[in-house]
């Protein structure tokens, strides 16, 4: 049976002038406009279609993929604001996607980007977002390690720092990172703390050695890729830092800290440059 708000492999049951119709099971026959249609096309091929309703509340399928289906959290702008019904976001598709007024933390304007929540409405069975997000994360308690490394889609700012969506269910909480933080980017973070509910606390970079290891050996990486020398030091700012080695300063400092104790590096204010002839040298590979 096709699943409403997913991709799913249908088969062909006819061909008419709108385009052909799907095998959509207990949901019936669902109609794949003829714009949609693959040019190469098999016979008794099944197509990969994403299922949805259109304005009409027709159920339709496309081979275009949205930004985001049931069940996920994802980042998307605010396209018009209709005074009776809500929020619309532009979701990939021709039909844009509601956010009902209800469903709305915090008014929604034209041109805001904000992170919601993909699922179907109880009340219509329609697809719709919904920014109160913490309706949506999962309450269960995650069996996460202490260290271990996630994916974080960064969802709201706090005064304690950010909020974040942890592997596309959970709720985190990430502390001031150094340097702001883009509502929507996605990066990878790493687990401090599972809390009672589901709740995670939230690092951008790893601890002790696990960080401070891995990052020494990207630094050296990158002095040999630049000819031994780089711009950067202890004195570079965090958002520089992070564009480049993607953590916050004060690891990029403990691993200088670690290079310069064992010689490996100089400081050369500005930048540093490589020491340990016996790994690198000039015209040596």
């Amino acid at each position: 049976m096709a699943i409403l708000g997913k991709r799913n492999l249908l088969s062909i049951i006819r061909e008419s002038q709108p385009g052909l119709y799907l095998d959509g099971g207990e949901l019936g026959e669902i109609l794949l406009p003829g714009r949609y249609i693959p040019a190469d096309i098999a016979p008794k091929q099944k197509l990969d279609v994403f299922v949805y309703r259109d304005s009409e509340d027709r159920l339709v399928a496309t081979t275009e993929t949205p930004n985001a289906m049931v069940g996920d959290f994802a980042c998307m702008k605010v396209i018009n604001v209709h005074p009776q019904v809500g929020a619309f976001l532009d979701w990939g598709l021709e039909k844009d996607l509601l956010v009902p007024f209800r469903e709305q933390e915090f008014p929604l304007r034209p041109g805001d980007w904000v992170v919601v929540s993909v699922g179907l409405d109880a009340r219509t069975n329609r697809i719709i977002a919904s920014t109160r997000l913490n309706r949506h994360v999962s309450r269960d308690t995650p069996a996460y390690r202490i260290g271990q490394q996630v994916n974080l889609l960064i969802a709201s700012e706090t005064p304690q720092g950010y909020q974040a969506i942890v592997d596309n269910a959970h709720l985190g909480h990430l502390k001031q990172p150094g340097s702001p933080l883009k509502i929507g980017a996605r990066m990878k973070g790493f687990v401090r703390a599972v809390r009672a509910g589901g709740k995670i606390d939230l690092s951008l970079d790893a601890t002790g050695y696990q960080r401070v290891e891995p990052l020494t050996k990207l630094i050296i990486t990158a002095l040999k890729t630049s000819g031994g020398r780089l711009a950067f030091d202890d004195d570079s700012s965090p958002e520089t830092i992070r564009q480049n080695f993607g953590v916050s300063k004060k690891a990029f400092k403990q691993a200088l800290g670690k290079l310069y104790k064992t010689r490996s590096i100089a400081f050369t204010k500005p930048g540093i440059e490589l020491l340990d002839n016996s790994v690198w040298s000039p015209g040596r590979k």
